[in-house]
């Protein structure tokens, strides 16, 4: 198991953005979960269900499912994109 020094934990905020039906929403949790829990961080994880193209818009949801770590897409490639809707 990898671990990280005490003075690296804080509270790292995850959220995971995600359309009613998405196949990958549940999957994706569960690797958020294993990962907190192999490396033993300190992690706020929210569920956002998206249901709009203003909720979209407002939340900078990418697609089903768009994760964010400390307010920032794990997606290096769409960080910089205004293309936000409901897929």
């Amino acid at each position: 198991m990898i671990s990280l020094p005490d003075e690296t934990k804080a509270t790292i905020k995850v959220r995971v953005l995600h359309t009613r039906g998405c196949p990958n929403t549940a999957s994706t949790i569960a690797l958020i979960e294993a990962v907190e829990a192999e490396l033993a961080l300190e992690m706020e994880l929210s569920v956002i269900p998206i249901n709009t193209l203003e909720e979209a818009q407002a939340e900078s949801f990418y697609g089903s499912p768009t994760v964010q770590v400390n307010g920032r897409d794990i997606d290096v490639a769409v960080r910089d994109s205004e293309a936000f809707g409901l897929t």
